[in-house]
C-alpha cells in the first residue's frame, strides 16, 4: 500500500486508488493512513469526525465507514489479482503478520489490511510507501548532515524531502480536531526542513539564486523572524543593503503592530552587523564575528 498525505490524499492498494469520496470515511481513511501500522484508538476517530458531539449511534456509524473502506480496499485487490493473473503472474500472496488475523501466510484481505483490534483499528501498509515517512527519512539525514557541516549533502537531502510536499497536508479532506492538529504539526516540520534547507544553501553562497523563493515567503510568514533574517541575509550578499534593512523594518512594524514585540535579539544583531559591515564582512551565514548565530533556528 503506498500513502500520499503530504498534499492530497491519496491510497492506493496494487497501484489501485481505495481513497473514497465522501467526506466522513475519507476523514477516517486520512487518519489511519497518517498513522498507518499503528492503532488508532475509536475515540481519536469519533472526536476527528463529530468534535466531541458524537450520536449516540457514532460506533455504528464508524463501523459502516470501515465496512465501505474495506469494500474498496477488496475491490483494489480483486482487481490486482486479476491484473496478475492476466499478466501470466501469481495473484498477490504477501505474507499475512498483521494484527487481528489468525492465518501465517496466504493471500491477503481487506480484513487483514484493515484490522479491527481491541479498542481501535489499524492500517496495515504492508511495507507499502508513506510519504510522511519517507519525508521524516530525509529531513532527518539532512539535519545530520547539516550538524556535520557537510553542506551540499545537506541541501540536497532536504530539497528531495521538502520536494514531497504537493500541497497543504490533507488538502482534499474536510479535517476534524484530530487532522487540524496533525496538519499543523506536519506543516511545523516541513517549515523547519525548510528552514535548514535555506540555511544550508546559504552556507553554500547561493544567496542571489535564494532571493525570488525568499521574497514569496517572507510575504507568506509575516511573522517568522527566520525567514525574514535569511532574506536579509542574501539581500545583503547581493550587494542590497538598503532593501536588507527595508526587510528588517517591516518585520519589525509587523511584529510591533500584530503582536506587540520587537524583533528577537539575534534579529537586532543581525540588524546592526548590516549596518556596520560591508558584503564581505558577512561571508559566513547566520554567523558574526565573535561565533554567535546572527538568526535563530
Amino acid at each position: 500500500m503506498d500513502i500520499d498525505v503530504l498534499g492530497a490524499l491519496a491510497v492506493r492498494e496494487n497501484g489501485i486508488s481505495i481513497t473514497p469520496t465522501a467526506p466522513k470515511p475519507r476523514q477516517v481513511l486520512a487518519l489511519l493512513a497518517l498513522h498507518a501500522d499503528q492503532v488508532v484508538p475509536v475515540s481519536a476517530l469519533i472526536e476527528e469526525l463529530w468534535a466531541g458531539e458524537p450520536p449516540r449511534s457514532a460506533r455504528t456509524t464508524l463501523q459502516t465507514y470501515v465496512l465501505q473502506l474495506r469494500a474498496l480496499i477488496a475491490t483494489a485487490l480483486e482487481r490486482g489479482a486479476a491484473g496478475g493473473a492476466e499478466a501470466g503472474t501469481d495473484p498477490v500472496t504477501h505474507p499475512v503478520t498483521q494484527p487481528g488475523t489468525d492465518r501465517g501466510a496466504g493471500v491477503r484481505t481487506a480484513k487483514d489490511i484493515l484490522v479491527t483490534l481491541p479498542g481501535g483499528y489499524l492500517l496495515s501498509s504492508g511495507g507499502g510507501v508513506l510519504d510522511v515517512r519517507e519525508f521524516d527519512r530525509l529531513a532527518g539525514s539532512g539535519y545530520r548532515a547539516m550538524d556535520a557541516g557537510d553542506f551540499p549533502a545537506a541541501a540536497r537531502l532536504l530539497r528531495e524531502a521538502l520536494a514531497l510536499w504537493t500541497g497543504p497536508a490533507f488538502a482534499d479532506v474536510q479535517s476534524g480536531v484530530q487532522l487540524d492538529m496533525e496538519a499543523r504539526r506536519l506543516e511545523e516540520t516541513r517549515l523547519c526542513a525548510l528552514d535548514q534547507r535555506i540555511e544550508a544553501d546559504l552556507r553554500l553562497g547561493r544567496h542571489r539564486e535564494l532571493l525570488a523563493e525568499l521574497t514569496v515567503l517572507a510575504s507568506r510568514y509575516r511573522t517568522h523572524e527566520n525567514l525574514h533574517g535569511q532574506f536579509m541575509l542574501a539581500l545583503h550578499r547581493s550587494g542590497r543593503r538598503g532593501e536588507a534593512l527595508d526587510v528588517y523594518q517591516r518585520l519589525r512594524g509587523t511584529l510591533v503592530r500584530e503582536l506587540g514585540l520587537e524583533p528577537s535579539v539575534a534579529l537586532r544583531r543581525l540588524q546592526r552587523s548590516i549596518l556596520m559591515a560591508g558584503p564581505e564582512s558577512l561571508s559566513e551565514p547566520g554567523v558574526e564575528p565573535g561565533g554567535e548565530r546572527l538568526v535563530r533556528v
